[in-house]
């Protein structure tokens, strides 16, 4: 292998050198020459993004304890070094050891969100690796894509050798290993692949075949080979408090996104949100043990100095030792002057008390997700929560010292109204009210509410993947109508009103539930320079929008429909193991605005109860 390290005179022509020179604190160095398989971690998007996600810290962490394993990283090259790569021949390459990335036997990729999917295609293209699976050979590594994205990895099934549905601690061991044993007997690419194929979690799309109805549907998927499952069983990690997290986290020399300690300190969620994915794919509810969670936020405080320290999870709220937990870590803040930050709380379980103990160590603003402005929506889409609880909860926020509160809501929910949006501005100006009802004596100026909202996006493994979406003229119509009415509130001086991108969410719900027929538009999307579509200064609307006529992709059929029943989605061969059954009732309960209890409240029948773990811990 050669080194790659880029010139002093290329890096003083780039934004920001610090992204491509690897060497952060707690960087793993190991003699490539000394370990049997070279691993290159990638984050499709640029440096201060990748470097926040917590997973790709878990596994390189991970891989890094195997004497046998090297982990590296590489990151999407900004489109100022994309240039100049482009036009010296210069390969990707990766931070630790500055070698091609081609060169290494796995290059892993973490998928987190649709409008990353042309950067996949950047990374493969720079590092000279053919940009479909079934053209390469053992000249170049095995393709392999985790994360959120692979729930539904078939708009990019073409690009990738092989995914890993789940959780990256339980499969990768016995992966690595049959790929030692492969390469030792000298077996073919594809006899690799079918090995791979025989592991619990991997899907290796080659391996299976599709057929279509006339209407565009699929008629069938079924493997190919004897050696392909027709399920694939997403892998799920039974003991947060005995497996991998790193102790010595990556530190940046430049401000990344997350600049401060994560701590994990649950996976999965009681709630049932019938709009989020994640509530359902990370099911069951698995927590970390309380002394788990102690050493390792001291270990890490000590071994990055970073002044902040944030609790990771989909709701904070609902980890059950949370009290003991953030009192523990306010006397270690306090100690080190640190800043404590905790998202995802619910609203109705926020203590005043911790609040109140939180900001003596330093204030910063509440984040809250009613989601919906009026009930009705909110029984819709299960989130549990009442007005008189929200203004409950703002109102104790107040009272502990806050002026700052952002608010989450979404735009064009299944059945939404007029009323329904309009409910939107009436309850941010609630909560603004609410403030001044406490002394003057007591406040801290004015309060600063605000209100932000993204467009509803139907994704798979949820009760609405069977909805249709609004178009990007019915979610700007909705955009503008709140804008208004917002601007009719009494207390419109202390609200602030931001909005997400319409024609970025419809093209995000045509990836999310699309079929492996995309591909072409992807590609063809790359081909005229579409990367970081994410990032509205790099988004190129209009050559989407020609693409897509091109291709003939139908808006209607991706999006606009309700879809059948009973008809196949391209991700039902991943076994998730919450089922389709219960997904349909729940998305008939939606219709009729019935609400769900809580996994504590009472067991609905998901089927994750005897799912991997063999018992939820909810019951």
């Amino acid at each position: 292998m050669r080194k790659l390290a880029l010139e002093d005179e290329i890096l003083m022509r780039v934004e920001k050198p610090a992204r491509y020179i690897g060497n952060e604190i707690n960087m793993v160095k190991k003699n490539p020459e000394e370990v049997e398989i070279r691993f290159c971690m990638c984050f499709p998007d640029v440096y201060e993004i990748g470097m926040s996600h917590l997973g790709i810290q878990i596994l390189y962490d991970m891989f890094n304890q195997w004497e046998d394993v090297y982990c590296e990283r590489v990151y999407s090259p900004w489109p100022d070094l994309d240039k100049i790569m482009r036009e010296r021949g210069i390969p990707l390459f990766a931070l630790e050891s500055q070698e091609p990335v081609r060169d290494f036997d796995f290059l892993g990729i973490t998928i987190q969100y649709e409008m990353c999917y042309t950067n996949l295609l950047q990374i493969l293209d720079l590092s000279g690796i053919p940009l479909h699976a079934a053209e390469r050979t053992w000249q170049e590594p095995i393709v392999i894509g985790g994360g959120p994205c692979t729930y539904n990895p078939e708009p990019i099934a073409e690009f990738f050798d092989v995914f890993y549905i789940g959780e990256g601690e339980t499969a990768y061991r016995e992966l690595l290993d049959a790929y030692k044993q492969s390469r030792k007997q000298g077996e073919s690419r594809l006899e690799f692949l079918k090995r791979a194929a025989g592991i619990e979690g991997l899907y290796v799309p080659q391996l299976y075949d599709i057929t279509y109805h006339e209407d565009g549907t699929i008629a069938s998927m079924e493997p190919n080979c004897i050696e392909a499952p027709e399920k694939v069983k997403k892998q799920v990690v039974t003991d947060l408090s005995d497996t991998y997290y790193p102790s010595h986290p990556l530190v940046p020399y430049l401000r990344a996104t997350q600049d401060r300690v994560v701590l994990e300190i649950q996976r999965g969620c009681i709630r049932g949100c019938r709009f989020c994915q994640a509530g359902m794919i990370y099911r069951p509810i698995r927590p970390r043990s309380l002394e788990f969670l102690k050493k390792q936020a001291v270990d890490m405080i000590e071994n990055t100095g970073y002044e902040e320290i944030t609790l990771s999870s989909l709701s904070s709220s609902d980890y059950e030792q949370l009290p003991e937990l953030v009192y523990f870590l306010i006397e270690e803040c306090r100690e080190r002057k640190l800043n404590i930050s905790l998202p995802s709380l619910r609203i109705d379980a926020f203590s005043l008390d911790v609040m109140s103990k939180v900001q003596d160590v330093r204030k910063s603003s509440l984040t809250f997700a009613p989601e919906a402005g009026s009930q009705r929506m909110r029984d819709v889409i299960n989130k549990g929560l009442t007005e008189e609880i929200i203004l409950k909860g703002a109102w104790e926020a107040f009272q502990g010292g806050w002026n700052r509160v952002k608010l989450y809501f979404m735009l064009g929910l299944p059945g939404e109204a007029e009323e329904d949006i309009e409910a939107i501005a009436s309850l941010a100006n609630q909560i603004a009210a609410t403030y001044f009802e406490l002394p003057k004596e007591e406040r801290h100026g004015r309060p600063e509410v605000t209100a932000s909202t993204s467009f509803f996006v139907p994704k798979p493994f949820t009760p609405f993947q069977w909805s249709p979406m609004n178009t990007a003229e019915q979610f700007e119509d909705k955009r503008r109508f709140l804008r208004g009415k917002v601007k009719e509130q009494i207390n419109q001086r202390s609200i602030r009103y931001i909005c997400h991108d319409a024609v970025t969410s419809e093209l995000e719900g045509i990836f999310a539930r699309g079929d492996r027929r995309l591909s072409t538009v992807i590609e063809k999307a790359y081909r005229k320079g579409c990367i970081f579509d994410a990032w509205t200064d790099w988004f190129q609307p209009e050559v989407w929008e020609s693409l897509l006529e091109e291709c003939g992709v139908d808006k209607e059929f991706y999006n606009y429909r309700e879809r059948e029943e009973e008809e196949i989605f391209p991700w039902d061969f991943i076994d998730i193991g919450v089922s389709k059954a219960f997904m349909r009732r729940e998305y008939e309960r939606a219709q009729a605005g019935q609400v769900t209890p809580n996994c504590r409240a009472q067991c609905s029948g998901c089927g994750a109860a005897v799912f991997g773990t063999g018992v939820c811990r909810n019951r």
